[in-house]
């Protein structure tokens, strides 16, 4: 399986490191021929409007709503979870969703970034201690549509979310030193 990780914006180095060191094939994806390419994708977190204006202006945006409508797996994590959102509460008027989760979010939704905060966390289907949540001007999850199941809560809100193939987080896994979640991504 060779593994894309969008690499318009954000902490995608840190997510192509950690799915590198499990042993799967990485690649930056900034062009549609590069997405072409993968057969899984990691939207990273970052700024959510500038990757969504990004993906539109370099003509990504089309072909990753089809990427996520095909049932390759996804992951999506903090901003990539708002892309990977079906509705953003709070976005821009021209900020644009891919809609492969069932939920509505807000951006910033725990506060602004001096209210960024660290806290462990069980989550379902991954055994051993709790996952060490790491959450940057975390989204908040408004909404979450009946095909969405919700793996794991902060504060009685889902904080990991998945739908079919695709699965996000609030928080950022990459920056927690604990790779479960990028190895349940891979199925390993």
């Amino acid at each position: 399986m060779k593994v894309g990780v969008l690499a318009l914006q954000g902490a995608f180095a840190t997510h192509a490191r950690v799915l590198e060191g499990l042993g799967a094939s990485v690649s930056e994806v900034r062009t549609v021929s590069e997405l072409a390419e993968v057969d899984a994708l990691v939207l990273p977190g970052g700024e959510s409007t500038t990757m969504s204006m990004l993906a539109e202006s370099t003509g990504l945006l089309a072909p990753l709503q089809e990427f996520v409508r095909s049932g390759q797996p996804v992951f999506g994590t903090c901003a990539g979870l708002i892309l990977l959102a079906s509705e953003v509460l709070d976005g821009r008027p021209d900020q644009r969703c891919l809609a492969g989760l069932d939920i509505s979010v807000r951006r910033n939704g725990f506060g602004r970034q001096v209210d960024s905060f660290e806290i462990d966390v069980p989550i379902r289907g991954i055994a051993g201690d709790p996952f060490h949540a790491v959450c940057i001007r975390a989204p908040v999850v408004e909404r979450i549509g009946d095909a969405v199941e919700v793996l794991a809560e902060i504060d009685g809100r889902p904080a990991v979310v998945r739908q079919g193939a695709i699965m996000g987080t609030i928080f950022h896994p990459e920056l927690a030193g604990d790779n479960r979640l990028h190895k349940w991504f891979l199925g390993i």
